[in-house]
């Protein structure tokens, strides 16, 4: 199934304009931004305080947790205060298991936002009847019964509905017939969007949100293929949830949100960051804007058939070259080759020091597996010995180099690297001059201005032609901004990585520092999971059902796990999608009510309702205790 109107030129899906509050969706509307206050929302000032903060930082839509009726009705005291300081950015619900709270909410937001997984129950029941198809049915008139009153409602008022679907909440019914996967993501919501159409309404968002990069991509994409075939057009909300803060949250909402902006799916974007909510807005801009007046200069040749299955996970198969390709985990190459002259600063700063006393090279956990030096000069101070250096075929035999004398470095043992375009790929040329060596390795570098498509359509050209030499993704950035960089890097190249494309990455930006590309590229690879080097942490924005602060919380359990490599911890201010979304995590750190926290090791409970003064201590015995110590 098609999930985007072309791989090859750059455009946004087509959709359905959907009005929220006199701020549209969809159509040929910008792509919409929004946040989601962490506040009590029965705290009206606290809340509004929090709103005008994140309009002012840019918010077109701002998110409100509405769990209760209570809360619900607190929406018409907040808009209203809004009002009267002069604010009209539309406020959209939150809600979860209480359709008399979202049928409350409607009478007030501009949106209301429903979980497919909990809207009537954790799970639908049989009613009555014999048979698969009749409880089928049953099922769905349970859902009708309690859906149909809101939608008149949103009807009469004009209100916009979100069905948002969460990878942690499905329902058990969908779990029990497709289990917890991007198709029983997509069934929840198509059940729910086709009762929508069933009774005419069409003012319509829908979601599909997961903290696993990988589900949440397939997911979208699966989900606009299903609304393709079947004539739907309605907008699609994007957001990696349980992102976590700091880089990696940047760079895992990047990865994930960046991939379907390249393939113009998405019409409004939240960044969910473990941080105050106005620190998501320009995070998102800064995503978004790099998709606005995305081009296709150069017209990229098409490629089909695709050879890979864009709604599952397979890694393109290659030879192995030294420890590039085949079952090797992807390599980070350090290019050197603009360097004036290779030094042991240089080095060290991608992860790699000498040891006088041992007489060897030694690194860290995210250090650089390979130099690419090109014709650079080598300091005389330098041993050579020992380092994983990699050069093209024309300068290995004489222009590695120490000042004037030959570098001590058999470079026969190490790969040798083709450095080659994505329009070399293209044109066929390259496929009788570069299969000559069994130890040969591209270096791929676009020459498109939409460099994501056309380097993918190199690799469909590879595949498709059963070439299986292993390559390198390399890009360049002249941004001087980190931020912007590490978003655009996470976006061009986590987007090949979800795919199971690129043996390897190699990322030159020379205005940044090269600590930081090295520290980026590593948390791209981990954000698409394609390497696992360092703790990986799952960990919610908050919202108003949180009853601990999060941020603290979140940064007390980095300091004292970081150095955990590979494992995964959630940090998950309640239960509504805290126990799902954390499944695939090692341990889990989840509010249970007010002061009480409960810890679990996978999907089992270990520690119940704790005080939440002693569930640090408790959670790192629990870890220690594993581990034997």
């Amino acid at each position: 199934m098609n999930y985007c109107k072309n791989l090859y030129s750059y455009s946004r899906r087509e959709t359905q304009e959907v009005n929220i509050g006199g701020v549209p969706i969809g159509g040929s509307n910008p792509i919409r931004i929004q946040t989601m206050t962490t506040t009590n929302t029965n705290d009206i000032l606290a809340t509004v305080e929090q709103c005008i903060k994140a309009a002012k930082a840019g918010a077109d839509y701002v998110r409100i947790t509405t769990q209760g009726v209570k809360e619900a009705t607190s929406l018409s005291s907040i808009k209203q205060e809004l009002l009267n300081r002069g604010f009209t950015t539309p406020i959209i619900a939150d809600i979860h298991f209480n359709p008399n709270a979202a049928m409350e909410a409607a009478k007030y937001a501009d949106k209301v936002r429903i979980n497919p997984g909990n809207f009537v129950t954790s799970h639908a029941k049989p009613t009555g009847g014999s048979g698969k198809q009749q409880e089928e049915a049953d099922n769905t008139a349970l859902i009708e019964a309690k859906l149909v009153p809101l939608l008149e409602l949103c009807r009469e008022r004009g209100v916009a509905l979100r069905i948002g679907v969460n990878h942690g909440s499905l329902s058990e019914r969908i779990m029990a017939k497709y289990g917890d996967t991007p198709e029983g993501m997509v069934e929840s919501a198509l059940e729910f969007i086709k009762i929508c159409a069933r009774h005419n309404f069409r003012d319509i968002v829908v979601s599909m949100k997961a903290s696993n990069v990988r589900v949440m991509v397939q997911a979208v994409r699966l989900l606009a293929a299903r609304m393709l075939n079947e004539g739907m057009e309605y907008p699609i909300h994007l957001g990696v949830t349980e992102a976590g803060n700091g880089e990696d949250g940047r760079i895992k909402s990047a990865v994930g949100i960046g991939t379907l902006l390249a393939d113009g799916i998405g019409d409004t974007v939240r960044v969910s960051l473990t941080e105050d909510p106005e620190n998501e807005i320009p995070v998102a801009k800064k995503l978004v804007s790099y998709f606005e007046n995305r081009s296709s200069f150069g017209r990229i040749p098409s490629m089909d058939p695709l050879p890979y299955n864009p709604f599952s996970y397979t890694r393109r198969k290659t030879i192995a070259v030294g420890s590039i390709g085949a079952d090797n985990p992807p390599v980070v190459v350090a290019n050197l080759s603009l360097a004036t002259k290779i030094t042991g600063k240089l080095l060290s700063a991608w992860g790699w020091t000498y040891n006088h006393a041992a007489n060897q090279w030694e690194h860290s956990e995210l250090a650089a597996d390979y130099f690419y030096i090109g014709s650079t000069t080598i300091d005389e101070e330098v041993i050579t010995d020992g380092l994983p250096l990699l050069s093209t075929a024309n300068s290995s035999s004489q222009i590695l180099r120490q000042g004037n004398k030959p570098a001590s470095f058999n470079i026969s043992a190490q790969p040798i690297c083709q450095m080659v375009t994505d329009a070399d790929v293209l044109s066929g040329h390259l496929f009788s001059t570069v299969m000559v060596s069994p130890n040969t390795v591209l270096i791929l570098r676009t020459g498109y201005s939409n460099g994501f498509a056309g380097q993918r359509a190199a690799f469909i050209r590879l595949m498709n032609n059963h070439e299986n030499i292993p390559v390198i993704i390399s890009r360049e950035y002249d941004d001087d901004d980190r931020e912007s960089f590490q978003l655009k890097a996470s976006a061009d190249i986590g987007g090949l990585l979800v795919d199971g494309l690129g043996d390897g990455v190699m990322v030159t930006a020379p205005a940044i520092a090269d600590e930081d590309i090295c520290s980026t590229v590593f948390s791209v690879l981990q954000a698409a999971r394609t390497r696992i080097t360092k703790t990986d942490y799952i960990a919610c924005p908050g919202c108003g059902r949180t009853l601990f602060n999060l941020q603290q919380t979140l940064e007390k359990v980095k300091a004292h796990t970081g150095h955990l490599r590979g494992l995964k911890i959630a940090v998950m201010g309640c239960i509504v999608n805290g126990p799902g979304e954390m499944a695939d995590a090692d341990y889990g750190y989840v509010g249970a009510g007010p002061g009480r926290v409960t810890l679990y090791k996978g999907k089992q409970v270990m520690k119940k309702n704790i005080p939440e003064e002693d569930a640090l201590d408790e959670l790192i015995g629990l870890i220690n205790a594993d581990r034997g110590l």
